[in-house]
């Protein structure tokens, strides 16, 4: 399991992303060109990706940005560029938003914000275009308070899980446990603390006919600590859009033992990271999809492309 990751952060942190034109125009050049023309020195900041699935097509791309002592940076002015290969167009610059994962305190799980690995922010392009498969070049412009800087980006693999439903898709049919089935002990299908209430139906009674978010995490046993930030901010948009939308959480690991292995809702939906956010439609389709760090105001806009469907 993989996704984003650590540090603290301001109260609200959120904010648009910076122009375009603040950084250098890849046109014509290669990322080798790119990095030596723009003069940019390179950064002593880390860029993590904070999932691993893309597919053919217009993708999500969130990351965190990190010192390397590992704690979070919330005010990075950061644009990221890709290419097929190193002699290759280059497609950008692709300016990141900052979006907070903070939630209202009455959506808070006990202890949210005392730890120190918990995630506050998430940086996202929201539309990257890779047209075909294999290992893109990806690099990161930062505005450093000396000019810029630059740091190379961990490959993305387009193509890599196919398994994953992809926008578009059938969302493949899971019975997810709820309420009733444990006989009211949430802690056996949630380890959130307190438990969540977004166990209260089955996905299979529900699919095809009304719109679900379904959220796959585990606050508990997340390897970098934004699952617990993501059902938080899960919750509060559940309420916010009452029972026009069905919620629910599904964990990932069985018994909620990681020594388990994962649960096989985990494995029917192909799913090599968590955490992740599904939408769908009433008819049963995938409208959108979120993967690892994501908070209130991303899940809002993507829910609302179901809530009316």
């Amino acid at each position: 399991m993989v996704a984003a990751g650590c540090g603290g952060g301001s109260d609200d942190p959120s904010r648009p992303a910076p122009a375009a034109t603040e950084f250098p125009s890849a046109k014509g050049k290669t990322i080798e060109e790119l990095l030596r023309d723009s003069g940019a020195k390179e950064t002593n900041l880390v860029i993590a990706p904070a999932g691993l699935v893309y597919d053919v097509g217009e993708n999500r791309f969130a990351f965190g940005v990190f010192t390397t002592g590992k704690e979070q940076v919330d005010d990075a002015d950061v644009a990221l560029y890709f290419a097929k290969d190193e002699k290759g167009p280059v497609q950008g610059p692709l300016p990141a938003r900052v979006s907070s994962l903070e939630t209202k305190p009455a959506y808070r799980a006990r202890g949210a914000g005392e730890g120190p690995g918990e995630a506050t922010t998430a940086y996202v392009v929201p539309e990257v275009d890779f047209d075909r498969k294999g290992a893109w070049v990806a690099i990161a412009m930062l505005k450093g308070e000396d000019g810029l800087e630059a740091s190379r980006v961990p490959s993305p693999i387009v193509g890599k899980y196919p398994g994953v439903p992809n926008v578009g898709e059938k969302a493949p049919v899971i019975h997810t446990p709820t309420e009733a089935d444990v006989g009211g002990d949430l802690t056996k299908i949630d380890t959130r603390v307190p438990p969540d209430q977004m166990h209260e139906v089955d996905f299979a009674d529900v699919v095809g006919k009304k719109p679900i978010a379904l959220i796959f995490a585990t606050p508990a046993f997340c390897q970098t600590r934004v699952c617990g930030p993501v059902v938080d901010a899960a919750q509060q948009v559940s309420d916010s859009f009452g029972d026009k939308v069905e919620f629910i959480h599904m964990e990932v690991y069985e018994d909620n033992d990681p020594g388990k292995g994962v649960r096989p809702q985990m494995r029917a939906y192909g799913l090599p990271t968590e955490p992740w956010a599904f939408l769908i439609d009433r008819r049963g389709i995938v409208r959108d999809r979120l993967e690892g760090t994501f908070g209130v105001s991303e899940l809002e806009e993507a829910t609302r492309k179901i809530a009316g469907s």
